[in-house]
């Protein structure tokens, strides 16, 4: 047996309500279980992962239009992407599994656009160019 920490984040025994999130490379598998309102992603307090007040207000977001800001605990798992992608995916995740809560919260989620999934994704490269658009120079000469 070694004492490296494990990936598993401990979560609390008991029923949780599951909903996944994506969002570009981003996925997010979200739990939420009765309890205070805390959120823990990847076993860290998201104030240290999401350090810009705007992800925080996103991920909050779906929590708050809901008024179940303080009925429920958030435990993620997030997995690709970065951390702009990591927001969005959270809040997807967080509002469909506020959809298995309670089907009446649909309404509000889908005028705050909380339910539609961003389907914006890096473009591919393309042969003969740098990026997806950007060219090299044109030489006439």
């Amino acid at each position: 047996m070694t004492d490296e920490p494990t990936t598993e984040m401990a979560t609390p025994p008991g029923e949780y309500f599951y909903g996944t999130g994506r969002r570009k490379e981003a996925v997010a598998r979200v739990r939420l279980y009765p309890g205070s309102g805390n959120i823990l992603i990847n076993g860290k307090p998201y104030m240290e992962l999401f350090s810009r007040s705007v992800y925080q207000i996103k991920i909050r977001q779906p929590l708050e239009v809901t008024s179940t800001a303080s009925q429920f605990d958030v435990y993620a798992k997030i997995k690709g992407g970065g951390i702009t992608g990591w927001a969005d995916s959270l809040a997807h995740g967080i509002s469909r599994a506020l959809l298995v809560v309670d089907e009446n919260h649909r309404q509000v989620l889908r005028r705050a656009g909380l339910l539609t999934r961003d389907p914006r994704v890096k473009e591919r490269k393309k042969p003969g160019l740098k990026r997806a658009r950007k060219a090299p120079q044109y030489t006439k000469r």
